[in-house]
């Protein structure tokens, strides 16, 4: 089997008396959509921003594509592939849909932000930002002002600027949150399309998405990983259901 994508080896964090992330140790292979899943305190998100680099774990590591990032700066793992959507949506409101995009494209091939708002008239950035909205399905609203969206297609957008960053790595955190269930329908039927072009570590409470969407589930309780396996493993183990899925979960 080819390296992982991503490595995680004995993560930790603790904040005072409290240890959020005890011994996290995974992998994401590079085409595969990983879940991650658990109650609320599990240590998600806190395992999330250790993977991006918004905190240092207090012990372990972090091997991105190879290369030991564990130090890194966040901007240090975007160059080498790491690309990240947040739980609240990210996008600047003030500019269109297509300017979104551009704007990480000029970020991916290094360019200053002096001019943003000319960014998506440049043809090196107009191009690559057009071909990641048809691939999310906004191409016919790539001059609307992005605060103009709705929730679903907000989320859209992000996986667009995702796209324009050219990943290796994606790490999805809580995408349906807020998602209306057409919305929800849509934004599965998305990342179903974009499976198996490059690693996914998706974070989400709704079952129904993370039981249709992952190759893999990880299920963390109280900052411990206490099973990983295909989506049926994880579903019929004793210590998943009583911990968290229950009996009528699925």
């Amino acid at each position: 089997m080819a390296d992982p994508v991503l490595r995680l080896q004995a993560l930790r964090k603790q904040f005072g008396g409290l240890v959020v992330t005890d011994d996290v140790t995974l992998e994401v292979q590079a085409a595969e959509l990983h879940a991650v899943i658990g109650p609320n305190g599990a240590g998600k998100t806190t395992l999330i921003n250790q993977i991006s680099g918004l905190l240092a774990p207090d012990a372990g590591r972090i091997v991105l594509a190879g290369a030991d990032v564990t130090q890194m700066p966040p901007h240090h793992r975007a160059r080498r592939g790491l690309a990240r959507s947040f739980q609240i949506t990210s996008i600047l409101p003030g500019f269109s849909v297509i300017e979104n995009v551009a704007l990480a494209v000029q970020a991916r091939s290094g360019s200053s932000f002096r001019f943003l708002r000319p960014a998506a008239e440049e043809t090196a950035l107009n191009a690559p930002a057009r071909a990641a909205l048809a691939e999310t399905g906004l191409a016919d609203r790539a001059e609307v002002p992005a605060g103009n969206l709705s929730h679903g297609e907000k989320r859209a957008l992000e996986l667009a600027v995702v796209l324009a960053m050219d990943p290796k790595l994606l790490l999805l955190d809580e995408p349906m949150a807020g998602a209306g269930h057409e919305e929800t329908n849509r934004l599965i039927a998305l990342l179903q399309r974009l499976k198996g072009r490059f690693g996914i570590m998706l974070v989400e409470h709704d079952m129904t998405a993370v039981f249709a969407l992952a190759d893999r589930i990880t299920v963390m309780i109280n900052g411990r990983v206490i099973a990983t396996g295909t989506p049926d493993e994880v579903r019929a183990d004793p210590q998943v259901i009583a911990a968290y899925l229950g009996d009528d979960s699925l």
